[in-house]
């Protein structure tokens, strides 16, 4: 079985590797060896350790159509010319694995519409989550079940910062650039902390769990630049910690967010929100991802693990690469994605949330009441209130129960007019039970 390899970055290298290493087991695995037909690059003068010289070409066209290539895997990434080469390698009938998220994302309607019409495979598990496999049972073992909800850390960078914040009181730049030390940050990490990287992957897992085309631009995408020193304490004075999260829910006709099978639509949002300590995903440290998956049936599962760098990343690939092989060898075809339910993607102002929100306010009778007022006004209702301080070092803590979002919103706007309250300090979501 003769594989074609686009792109030999931090992950292609070590696709490379592995499957030099381990050439004997995954041919005992897929029922024939896997043979390195090509690797497509970009600088052929750049030199690769493990990699015939002879295999490499800038020409991946040809690579791709090549008639001696049996299955292509794309790690490039970016949206072209990754989108042209594995539409080419699918019209010509090869089967694809890639870990593309921002292609999936983006257009992943397209590369299913072509997978189906030439009887391709398209594998993608390291696309969400590194090494964690978690698409798979979405796409294969709880095909028989009804996921309600989908909630988890899906990107190691920000994991990383906001740990820092939490754990070793860094502030956030201070964080960023020892996550750059370290290698878990880019250089330039805007996918990273503006939420970009966790919106695509977001997408892809509700489109999965909810058989709903979903893009990155359905997403509602908040990232964590704007978390402070003071959310931090704050969310540590509720025996919080913030965690940016990627949730995908089932909203049922009633406006609730947990049950209903079919329901008025989905909510898929990315943002930095306050979990409680006792919550598992509190105990996710440093550049770890864990993702809750709530099914009727199922229940409730956890699953944990390295969800970027090259050899986590390479694992998941070359799962996938077994399975695509396995499937060309048996003749027989993988599973393919449906998006029959077509449910609408609710915008946030819809979605239900709690809020927690940190007031400075001036030291006087009425300001309580005052405060109560704008949160009955637009019938929100609150869960507790908090007076710290007196005279200017005067503040308020409320945290609501859950209403829509835009009605939330709606108060925080009305707080910040009010005489009485010098400052809205902090304003943060919070997930977990009431």
């Amino acid at each position: 079985m003769r594989v074609a390899l686009l792109g030999c970055g931090v992950v292609g290298s070590e696709v490379v590797r592995l499957l030099r290493e381990q050439a004997d087991d995954l041919a005992a695995r897929v029922g024939t060896p896997l043979e390195l037909a090509g690797v497509a690059v970009r600088r052929p003068e750049r030199v690769r350790a493990g990699v015939d010289p002879e295999l490499v070409t800038t020409d991946a066209q040809a690579l791709v159509t090549r008639d001696d290539v049996d299955i292509v895997v794309e790690v490039i990434g970016g949206i072209e010319p990754a989108r042209t080469l594995i539409l080419e390698a699918m019209k010509t009938g090869k089967s694809v694995v890639t870990a593309n998220k921002a292609l999936l994302a983006e257009d992943g309607a397209t590369l299913f519409a072509a997978a189906r019409e030439y009887g391709a495979d398209l594998y993608y598990e390291a696309s969400v989550a590194g090494a964690i496999p978690l698409l798979r049972p979405l796409r294969e073992s709880l095909v028989g079940d009804h996921v309600h909800r989908v909630l988890g850390i899906v990107n190691g960078t920000t994991n990383y910062i906001l740990d820092q914040m939490d754990s070793a009181g860094a502030g956030f730049h201070e964080a960023l650039e020892e996550a750059q030390s370290l290698g878990y940050a880019e250089a330039d990490p805007t996918a990273d902390v503006e939420g970009f990287d966790a919106a695509a992957k977001a997408a892809i897992l509700a489109q999965l769990a909810f058989h709903t085309p979903v893009t990155a631009a359905d997403v509602h995408r908040e990232g964590i630049t704007e978390v402070s020193a003071a959310d931090v304490a704050g969310a540590q004075g509720m025996d919080c910690v913030v965690k940016l999260l990627a949730i995908c829910e089932r909203v049922p006709s009633d406006g609730g967010a947990q049950d209903g099978r079919n329901g008025r639509g989905v909510s898929v949002r990315v943002y930095p929100a306050m979990i409680p300590r006792t919550h598992p995903l509190a105990s996710v440290r440093e550049a770890y991802n864990a993702v809750f998956v709530e099914a009727e049936s199922a229940g409730s599962l956890m699953f944990y693990g390295a969800g970027a760098g090259g050899a986590p990343t390479a694992s998941a690939v070359l799962g996938d690469l077994v399975a695509v092989a396995r499937n060309v060898v048996g003749g027989t075809p993988g599973p393919v994605e449906v998006t029959y339910a077509k449910l609408p993607v609710l915008p946030m102002g819809e979605t239900v949330t709690r809020y927690y929100i940190h007031l400075d306010v001036t030291d006087e009778a009425g300001v309580l009441a005052a405060v109560a007022a704008e949160f009955a006004r637009h019938e929100v209702s609150i869960q507790a209130v908090r007076q710290v301080g007196l005279g200017e070092e005067a503040q308020l803590v409320v945290v609501t129960h859950r209403a829509p979002d835009a009605a939330l919103s709606a108060v925080v706007e009305g707080l910040r007019g009010l005489d009485s309250v010098r400052e809205v300090a902090s304003v943060m979501r919070v997930e977990g039970e009431e």
